[in-house]
C-alpha cells in the first residue's frame, strides 16, 4: 500500500541546494532526514514526559562517555558484542533464520 503524498515547492539555502543535487532522489533524502528529525523530538517528548530533561550538557557529556568507550573498545570486541546479539536475537525467536538481526 503507497501512501498518498504532496508535491510540496521549499525554498533552501545554497549550501542545502547543492546537497540535494548530488541525491538520486531528492525527495527521499529529505523525507528521511524530517523523519528522523520526527523521530528525535518524539523521544525528546517522551523522556520529558517521563520527568528526563535533555540538556546540551547531558548531550555533550554523553557523547564524550560514548566517544571513550569507542576509544577503549577494539573494533574485534564490538564485533563479538553483535555476533552475541545476532545469536540472542535468533534464539528468541525460535531459531528461525528469516529472524531480523541486530
Amino acid at each position: 500500500m503507497t501512501r498518498p503524498v504532496r508535491k510540496l515547492s521549499i525554498s533552501v539555502p545554497s549550501d542545502v541546494a547543492e546537497r540535494l543535487e548530488r541525491e538520486p532522489n531528492a525527495s527521499a533524502y529529505l523525507v528521511d532526514a524530517a523523519r528522523a528529525l520526527m523521530r528525535r523530538e518524539a523521544l525528546a517528548a517522551e523522556l520529558a514526559h517521563q520527568g528526563i530533561q535533555v540538556t546540551e550538557d547531558g548531550v555533550t557529556r554523553a557523547k564524550a562517555a560514548r566517544a571513550a568507550v569507542d576509544a577503549a573498545w577494539p573494533s574485534e570486541r564490538y564485533q563479538a558484542v553483535r555476533e552475541r546479539v545476532r545469536h540472542a536475537v535468533r534464539d528468541e525467536a525460535g531459531g528461525n533464520p528469516q529472524a531480523p538481526a541486530a
